[in-house]
């Protein structure tokens, strides 16, 4: 096994530990409750950039950092700061709307995390992850050395056929949506953190796509 493999699964195992082991499970817990926030930007950052270095091995064959990792990794975190307010919002509002008859199942935990993870998908989602598709191409650009970029310099490179085809019409009605379910019949403190592994899960389903493409 090459070292690229055994540090990114060790760095899996390490937070698959913190979460097995019941000591360092009740500081994560307290740490999440006292400062959701930074503890959502840190999950986010962490796990979801060690989701795309998994997508660029699949995609290349090898492991490497790009350029741009590390600016991508800060936006990864900004994210998870907004998914772990996001996750209030849109849980706080199908209870309540659950309590005062405006959505079916009463008190039923299943229907409750379906209609949030359904409702989330389908209004939230495709602005979010168009979003992240500009601030990652934008980012590229920057790269690129690209002088006076533009809104329209980041939009005509996005492939927007493939993001609706495949990101919005697959993904979410076959992977976000059944994931997410599972996700909020946890408990609240973890449900970020599994948010994060799932992107990890889905840079290996893009790179399979970008394969099979190819």
């Amino acid at each position: 096994m090459k070292k690229g493999s055994i540090l990114w699964l060790l760095g899996i195992v390490i937070f698959a530990a913190i979460l097995i082991v019941p000591e360092s499970r009740i500081v994560f817990t307290a740490l999440t409750t006292a400062h959701p926030y930074l503890m959502g930007f840190v999950k986010f950052g962490i796990l979801a950039t060690m989701g795309e270095l998994l997508a660029i091995r699949i995609t290349t064959g090898s492991w490497s950092i790009p350029k741009g990792i590390f600016p991508k990794a800060f936006v990864w975190g900004l994210i998870g700061i907004l998914i772990t307010l996001i996750f209030q919002i849109f849980a706080g509002g199908v209870m309540a709307a659950m309590s005062n008859g405006y959505l079916p199942g009463g008190e039923n935990k299943l229907v409750f995390a379906f209609l949030v993870a359904t409702i989330m998908n389908l209004t939230f989602a495709p602005t979010f992850m168009a979003f992240h598709r500009c601030t990652d191409t934008y980012i590229d650009l920057l790269n690129e050395n690209t002088k006076n970029i533009k809104l329209l310099n980041i939009t005509s490179r996005i492939d927007w056929n493939g993001f609706i085809s495949f990101v919005v019409m697959k993904t979410i009605p076959f992977f976000w949506i059944p994931a997410h379910t599972l996700t909020f019949l946890l408990p609240p403190e973890y449900r970020v953190i599994m948010a994060a592994f799932l992107s990890i899960a889905l840079g290996v389903i893009l790179s399979l796509a970008k394969k099979s493409k190819k």
